[in-house]
């Protein structure tokens, strides 16, 4: 499936041009400019993780706190105006046996806490929706298995989405520019989310069980979704698994989190997820639309 898209991008545009016109739909999941702290959780694993994260950082806090009123109790008391003459033991068996015993008590309960998290995400259960995943430099291929559909994805604004109507608007790939945001607003899109959003999405169903199945054409690439709480490897010449179940409809973004080359910033993911009802309208559309060929197989059956 893997084309050179510079080359393709006008037989892309012309194919993928029913996908571009994205319903509108609250965007849950994006980073936001001068905000800190996790994006909003709309899975299981995301608040499992966003809790441990949180309760690790209570005790990481007070174990700072604990260490540096330690050392102030040391430069007050000890030091040499108010202890001129140093004591001269070089045990403390009671004191080496807290600071031996105390951090493994620590390290156990956070343990017992962070292990069920991770066979939580390890643990695959039974899907009700089956996608493949596949990493490319530098867009997503996706397989719907279930169905036997599939396409590829790309950042508007790479070369693959740009059309003689762009040129002409004065649009050009990778710039934010007035047209750019014309058409990210055509494609369904906030005009703040170049560089997020992509001319297909992947599109599931609220409260039903995904799992993805992740790899690699080329080099090591990433699929992460952060609303989500997974985070995937996808490596060349092997499958590994991932599986979420998105508990509010909306939009998601994401980002290839692997560096993965030099158009490493421009592979983006977005998965909407909408009601069943819908879903199921948007599987009859897709299947007719993709025909079970991704989109660059028919690009380069155009040529």
């Amino acid at each position: 499936m893997k084309l050179n898209s510079s080359l393709l991008a006008a037989a892309a545009a012309f194919i993928a041009a029913p996908a571009l016109a994205q319903d509108a739909v609250e965007t849950v999941g994006k980073p936001h400019p001068g905000l800190m702290g996790f994006q909003p959780a709309a899975t299981e694993l995301a608040r499992d993780l966003q809790g441990l994260d949180h309760l690790i950082l209570i005790i990481i806090s007070a174990i700072t706190l604990f260490v540096i009123a330690l050392i102030a109790i040391v430069v007050v008391r000890y030091n040499r105006r108010a202890n001129p003459t140093p004591a001269s033991f070089t045990h403390n068996s009671p004191l080496e046996i807290a600071w031996t015993i105390i951090p493994i008590v620590i390290l156990v309960f956070i343990g017992a806490f962070s292990l069920p998290v991770l066979f939580k995400q390890q643990e695959i259960p039974e899907g009700e929706v089956h996608i493949k995943v596949t990493g490319y430099q530098w867009y997503w291929g996706y397989e719907y298995t279930d169905h036997e559909f599939a396409f590829d994805s790309y950042m508007i604004g790479q070369p693959a989405t740009m059309t003689s109507e762009d040129d002409d608007a004065g649009a050009q790939a990778y710039v934010s520019s007035d047209a750019m945001k014309a058409k990210l607003k055509k494609a369904g899109y906030n005009e703040d989310e170049f560089l997020l959003a992509t001319d297909t999405q992947v599109v599931i169903p609220v409260n039903k069980v995904v799992v993805m199945d992740v790899t690699g054409a080329d080099v090591i690439h990433s699929w992460t979704i952060p609303a989500f709480g997974v985070k995937q490897d996808a490596v060349p010449g092997r499958i590994a698994q991932l599986w979420f179940k998105a508990e509010k409809e909306g939009i998601y973004f994401g980002q290839c989190s692997e560096l993965c080359g030099k158009d490493h910033a421009y592979m983006p993911i977005t998965v909407k997820v909408v009601s069943e009802a819908e879903y199921e309208k948007w599987l009859e559309q897709a299947k007719e639309q993709y025909a079970g060929t991704p989109s660059s197989m028919k690009v380069a059956a155009l040529n």
